[in-house]
C-alpha cells in the first residue's frame, strides 16, 4: 500500500507542474459540488472538505470564491462525471476521472491520448476491478490506535500500515466522512498528509524501461486535458 501512496504522489506531482491547471480543476470541482449540494460550506460537508483541500494546495481565495459565486448564480455549465479505463505502455492499468460538459469532446481527447502513446482505451470496468475504490488517509499517528478508532466507528477498513511514524489507512469510500471524523477524534489536532477518495491499485507493476518515456508521455497528455480531474495507474515509476 505504501507503494500505491508513493505512486499517487508521483502522479499528482506531474499535475502540480502547472499551478493554473490545479486552480482550474479545483474551481470546476468546487462549482459542481456547490451547485449540487448548496454553496454554504456549513451545510455542505463535501464542499467544506473540498475547500479545505484547495487551501492546502494553495489555491487562491479568489479562485474558490469565483466558483462559489458562479454556483450561487445558477445557470452556467452542466458538468457530469466521466471515467475512462485502459492499458498504458507496458500494459500498465490506467483510470482517468473527468468532469465534462461535452462527453463527445472528452472521449475524443481520451482516444487521442491513448492512441498517440501506443495505449489501449477500454470500456468502463476494464481495469476498475483491479483497484480498490477507497478513502485514503495518511497522517502521523499510531497504527493500533487508528485501527481501534476506525473499528469503534464501524468503518470498513480495507488496509492499514505504519511506516516511519506515518499511518496509511484505506477505508471503504462510502465511509470517508465517518472515518475522518473518527480519526480526528482519536488524534487531536491531526493534520492529514492526504485524505481523499481515489482508486488504489491492488497490485503495482514496475514500468519497463523501454516503455517509461511513452508512459510518462501518456500521463502528461492526460494531465493537459482540461476535463481530467484525476489519473490513477498501477505503474511504479
Amino acid at each position: 500500500m505504501g507503494r500505491a501512496y508513493q505512486n499517487r504522489k508521483e502522479s499528482m506531482a506531474k499535475t502540480a507542474d502547472m499551478k493554473s491547471k490545479i486552480y482550474s480543476r479545483y474551481g470546476r470541482e468546487i462549482y459542481v459540488c456547490a451547485k449540487s449540494g448548496g454553496v454554504e460550506p456549513e451545510g455542505n460537508l463535501a464542499l467544506r472538505n473540498l475547500i479545505d483541500k484547495a487551501k492546502k494546495e494553495q489555491v487562491p481565495a479568489h479562485v474558490i470564491q469565483k466558483a462559489l459565486d458562479k454556483a450561487a448564480g445558477g445557470g452556467g455549465e452542466d458538468y457530469s462525471p466521466a471515467r475512462y479505463e485502459g492499458f498504458g505502455p507496458g500494459n500498465i492499468m490506467v483510470i482517468v476521472e473527468c468532469l465534462t460538459d461535452n462527453p463527445n469532446r472528452t472521449f475524443s481527447e481520451m482516444r487521442i491520448c491513448f492512441n498517440k502513446t501506443k495505449s489501449k482505451l477500454g470500456t468502463q470496468g476494464t481495469v476498475a476491478h483491479m483497484f480498490d475504490h477507497g478513502a485514503l488517509f495518511v497522517f502521523s499517528g499510531d497504527e493500533e490506535a487508528a485501527m481501534e478508532a476506525l473499528m469503534e466507528a464501524d468503518v470498513e477498513l480495507i488496509d492499514i500500515e505504519e511506516s516511519d511514524g506515518k499511518v496509511t489507512a484505506v477505508t471503504a469510500h462510502t465511509d470517508y466522512y465517518k472515518a475522518k471524523t473518527a480519526l480526528e477524534a482519536a488524534f487531536e489536532g491531526v493534520e492529514f498528509d492526504m485524505d481523499e477518495i481515489q482508486f488504489l491499485p491492488k497490485e503495482t507493476t514496475p514500468v519497463p524501461e523501454e516503455d517509461r518515456e511513452m508512459f510518462e508521455k501518456l500521463l502528461d497528455m492526460l494531465n493537459d486535458v482540461d476535463d481530467v480531474q484525476n489519473v490513477y495507474h498501477s505503474g511504479e515509476l
